[in-house]
């Protein structure tokens, strides 16, 4: 029995899983294998097994700003379980697990009277994708609260300890390849007053609330912002609001956002990306960067 197939056996790894239900977008096709990783120990499993060197790997956080193939990916997922969830706070030091919820770990610095974590109740992802795509909003970005990311080589098993200049932060980048996956990190709050942490909570929800389109299949924003402006202003100013393709159009409350309907397909997306971003070229020159990941799509395309 080779090493797979003993995963398989073991309920480790599963076969040809759908991944739409795993995504915002709740569109795309199966996943060849999916391995959901309970603890530590499962991960020593995997990585042991020697199964990462064999195939596509792709490390699945809370699908906040993914579009999966609707060929599906013919590869391994991988996906931390509760025990990667637990969020602690040791005085001004918040630690929290890769697959630990933006928002959890946001709640629970303002329980502890802790301040300057507000902003990742505006973040619908987990702390692994937080560090690998420093993520951000109101001004505030990853790098600027995070102390430090541990982080195992998923070929080898070696973890390792890395602080922000390390990681290579910058705007929604940084050097954590596929085959590594942030298992933890640590974040440095301030002193606050956890009231007044509350209500930040409420701001920051009730701009969200007023703003973006809440109660749709979205992905979050779809393009990075280019330099001294934002990709919805440059949107909106070409008339593009409401712009369709087959199940999914911008949204008429934000134009960085695409909301898909119940029958939109991955393809639906993918095209009105590229759509979008072909029109904004044409009319101001401008290049439009995509933050949300596609995965199993054709390269050529």
């Amino acid at each position: 029995m080779s090493s797979l197939d003993s995963l398989i056996a073991s309920g480790l790894v599963r076969e040809e899983v759908p991944l739409g239900p795993y995504t915002t977008y709740k569109s795309g096709g199966r996943a060849r294998y999916l391995a959901e990783v309970a603890d530590t120990e499962a991960l020593d499993d995997l990585v042991a097994s020697g199964v990462v060197a064999d195939m596509s790997v792709l490390v699945l956080g809370r699908g906040s700003n993914l579009v999966v193939a609707d060929s599906g990916f013919d590869g391994l997922v991988i996906r931390l379980g509760p025990a990667f969830g637990v969020v602690e706070v040791d005085g001004t030091a918040v630690r929290a697990g890769g697959a630990a919820p933006l928002a959890q770990v946001a709640r629970s610095s303002v329980d502890a009277a802790l301040t300057g974590l507000e902003f990742f109740i505006g973040v619908p992802g987990s702390v692994g994708g937080a560090v690998r795509q420093n993520a951000g909003c109101f001004g505030t970005e990853t790098r600027d609260r995070l102390l430090e990311a541990s982080i195992v080589d998923l070929t080898d098993g070696e973890m390792g300890t890395f602080g922000p200049d390390d990681l290579d932060l910058s705007y929604r980048h940084s050097n954590v390849t596929s085959t590594r996956v942030v298992v933890g990190a640590v974040f440095q709050a301030s002193p606050g007053d956890t009231d007044t942490g509350r209500a930040e909570l409420r701001r920051i929800t009730r701009w969200r609330r007023d703003n973006q389109p809440g109660g749709t299949f979205n992905a979050g924003s779809v393009f990075k912002n280019p330099v001294g402006t934002t990709a919805g202003e440059i949107i909106d100013s070409l008339g593009l609001k409401t712009m369709r393709v087959g199940g999914v159009a911008v949204s008429e409350k934000h134009a960085n956002f695409f909301v898909a309907g119940p029958s939109a397909t991955s393809e639906d997306i993918r095209k009105l990306v590229i759509a979008v971003k072909d029109r904004v070229f044409e009319k101001t020159g401008t290049i439009l960067e995509p933050e949300i990941q596609f995965v199993g799509f054709d390269d050529e395309n």
